[in-house]
């Protein structure tokens, strides 16, 4: 592991007073221990994902002949020497052993010449999977035992990361991966964080809100709360199921209020009837929102999907009170799940040696990264209907049942308490830093305390 116990303490005694000197012993740990490759062990073949985080490449190593996908991190403008994102990413994911996840095999480094100014580039590796969610719903059509297929191992993966504890904060069909053996893998830590218990018992974690791409992002994050936990993946994972019949997101707002909008639209109003704790909310107190909308989930569903089992469970998963939204378990053993026809072999879309990605397939609308900005997509599930009072800006396998469902167990990582082993790095995603809070020091950092930060 990168960071023992031991370490740990040492960096947090006098931390408020050293924080430098935390980030610099944090990134040579990180050098002396994690990188083991030269990226030019390395042969590009051809950009496979850009964004305001760097590029991807799919590359073959030299000497095995196995292909991988390169993630370049960026470090332009790290005051701190190695982007904390990148850190938590490389800590979370060696960490981490499931076949639902993607795996992060190595991190490599560029050469240090006068031409970089003796400052490498750093590289992360992860298996290639030829296909992402994304690209595949706009070029294939999927049956409903392969959308089955697809939710089962979506689920199973949530289940997994939310039994060590960590949330995700970035579920949406690009971060989808389908390896060409049919596995499908949740990707894209950037923003994943370990919900361990407060160092400080008086305070408790405040996790930033500035996470979640905007047309996944669920109302409890869009009313500034920053104590929210696993319902965000959640209502993530229901985005996505809505998403594999729709083959469009079906919430598309372009800007955090528009978005607020389409989800009372569709959910119904929000309010202490239907989500008590939504008074301790402040966004929600100072917001003058609509109390006579009302949930229309299965109305609006029904008219683009036929299986009403799907529907239900979609249903369940969009419930605006995260206390009330259906867990990880408790999803996997929904009886869409033990209903004909079981799961699909996901291994079909391989066959025809092609390779569906985001990036490499027809151009089309995007989730705006930052609130605001627009751009052209197909239409959301319904139409933001103007209705009274204004909202002002927020801060911020088929058979009987056999019992409950116990996905893959936890492999080597502790299913309760993961956090003090957790080897990781990361760059940000496609939002990149605009969609993230800025990462400097004092009062509005992303998650308050400096140490957690890196988990």
């Amino acid at each position: 592991m990168l960071f023992d116990e031991a370490f740990c303490k040492e960096q947090l005694t006098g931390l408020e007073s050293d924080q430098n000197n935390f980030f610099e012993n944090l990134a040579r740990k990180l050098g002396s221990a994690a990188l083991t490759s030269s990226v030019d062990h390395y042969v590009k073949y051809q950009k496979i994902g850009q964004g305001t985080f760097g590029e991807v490449f799919k590359v073959r190593h030299k000497e095995t002949k196995q292909h991988y996908a390169l993630k370049k991190i960026r470090m332009e403008q790290e005051k701190e020497g190695f982007p904390i994102t990148a850190l938590r990413e490389i800590r979370i994911l060696r960490s981490l052993d499931h076949e639902n996840i993607v795996a992060l095999k190595e991190i490599c480094h560029s050469t240090p010449t006068e031409k970089n100014n003796y400052i490498p580039q750093f590289y992360l590796v992860f298996e290639f999977c030829d296909h992402d969610l994304a690209g595949l719903s706009k070029q294939v059509d999927f049956s409903d035992a392969i959308k089955k297929a697809i939710m089962k191992q979506l689920l199973t993966g949530v289940y997994y990361l939310h039994k060590n504890n960590i949330i995700h904060r970035d579920l949406k069909a690009a971060n989808i991966l389908i390896d060409r053996n049919g596995v499908l893998k949740i990707a894209d830590f950037g923003l994943a964080r370990c919900t361990l218990k407060s160092l400080k018992p008086d305070r408790p974690n405040r996790y930033t809100s500035r996470v979640v791409t905007l047309w996944y992002r669920p109302p409890e994050i869009l009313l500034n709360d920053r104590h929210y936990g696993k319902p965000v993946d959640l209502w993530g994972a229901g985005c996505i199921m809505a998403e594999l019949w729709t083959k469009y997101a079906i919430m598309q707002g372009d800007n955090e209020i528009n978005q607020l909008k389409l989800i009372i639209n569709l959910c119904g109003s929000i309010s202490p009837v239907v989500w008590p704790n939504v008074v301790n909310l402040e966004a929600y107190q100072e917001a003058k929102l609509p109390l006579d909308i009302k949930r229309h989930v299965r109305e609006k569903l029904m008219t683009q999907i036929s299986c009403s089992l799907a529907v239900d469970l979609i249903d369940k998963l969009l419930v605006l009170d995260p206390a009330k939204r259906m867990d990880a378990e408790a999803a996997l053993n929904h009886e869409y799940f033990f209903a004909e026809p079981g799961p699909a072999d996901l291994r079909v879309f391989s066959k025809s040696g092609t390779t569906y990605l985001e990036f490499l397939s027809t151009p089309h609308a995007h989730p705006p990264a930052i609130p605001g900005a627009s751009n052209r997509a197909p239409p959301s599930l319904h139409p933001v209907n103007s209705h009274r009072g204004s909202m002002p800006s927020i801060r911020g396998q088929s058979g009987s049942r056999p019992g409950p469902y116990h996905p893959y167990p936890p492999q080597n990582a502790q299913a309760h308490n993961p956090g003090h082993h957790y080897n990781s790095h990361s760059h940000h995603k496609g939002q990149a830093k605009q969609n993230q809070p800025s990462h400097g020091r004092g009062r509005g950092a992303p998650d308050d305390c400096i140490y957690d930060r890196i988990y």
